[in-house]
C-alpha cells in the first residue's frame, strides 16, 4: 500500500486518539486543536507543519519523523523523541509542556525550546550546540555528557548542570540562576 501523501492542508479539532492520523507525509500542513494522546504517529513524516494547541501526550512516536516542524503551546507529556527518525530532525517548541520527555543522544542544535516547561526531562548524551532554552523551566531535567557548547540558556530556571560532566564552552546563562552550574558542589551561596 502506498503511503499517503498530504500538503498545505489544515486539520482542526481532529481526535486521532479515536482515529488514527493516517501514515504517510504530511509538508505545509497545520494541525490545530487536535488530539494525538495515545496515539501512533509511528512511521509518519511531518515536514514544515504547524502544530497549534494540540495534544501529543504519551504518544507513539517510533520512526516519525519532525523536519522544520513547529509546535505552539501543545502538551507534550511522556513523549519518547528519541524514538523519532533522526534524519533532519529540527523542531521549534513555543509555550509547550514537556514534562517527562526523553531527547537521549538526539542532535537537536537546530531545534529551540522557548517559554516551556521541561521538568524532568532527559537530555542525556544530546548535541544541544546552538540550540535555544529560554524561558524555561528545566526543574530535574537530566545533564549527563551533554554537548551544551554556545547553547542559550538566557531566562531559564531551575536547572542544575554539572560543568564537569556537560560541554558549556560558549553557552549562554543568565543571573541570578547561573548557580545552578555549582549545584554539584555544594557550596553555599550568600548575599
Amino acid at each position: 500500500m502506498e503511503a499517503k501523501y498530504t500538503d498545505e492542508q489544515t486539520f482542526t479539532k481532529v481526535d486521532y486518539s479515536e482515529k488514527p492520523l493516517e501514515i504517510g507525509e504530511y509538508e505545509y500542513c497545520t494541525f490545530v486543536g487536535c488530539n494525538f494522546s495515545n496515539s501512533s504517529l509511528a512511521e509518519t513524516r511531518f515536514a514544515e507543519c504547524e502544530f497549534l494547541d494540540c495534544n501529543f501526550s504519551n504518544a507513539n512516536l517510533q520512526n516519525t519523523s519532525f523536519q522544520d516542524v513547529q509546535f505552539k503551546n501543545c502538551k507534550m507529556l511522556g513523549l519518547q523523541f528519541d524514538a523519532c527518525n533522526p534524519f533532519g530532525f529540527a523542531a521549534t517548541f513555543d509555550t509547550c509542556q514537556l514534562d517527562h520527555s526523553i531527547f537521549y543522544k538526539m542532535k537537536l542544535g537546530r531545534s529551540s525550546f522557548i517559554n516551556c516547561q521541561l521538568q524532568s526531562v532527559d537530555f542525556s548524551e544530546a548535541d544541544l550546540k546552538n540550540s535555544k532554552l529560554t524561558f524555561c523551566n528545566l526543574q530535574n531535567a537530566t545533564f549527563q555528557n551533554t554537548n551544551l557548547e554556545q547553547a542559550d540558556f538566557r531566562n531559564a530556571t531551575n536547572y542544575s548542570i554539572n560543568p564537569e560532566q556537560n560541554r558549556l564552552k560558549g553557552a549562554k546563562f543568565s543571573l541570578p540562576e547561573v548557580v545552578g552550574l555549582l549545584d554539584t558542589f555544594q557550596i553555599k551561596i550568600e548575599n
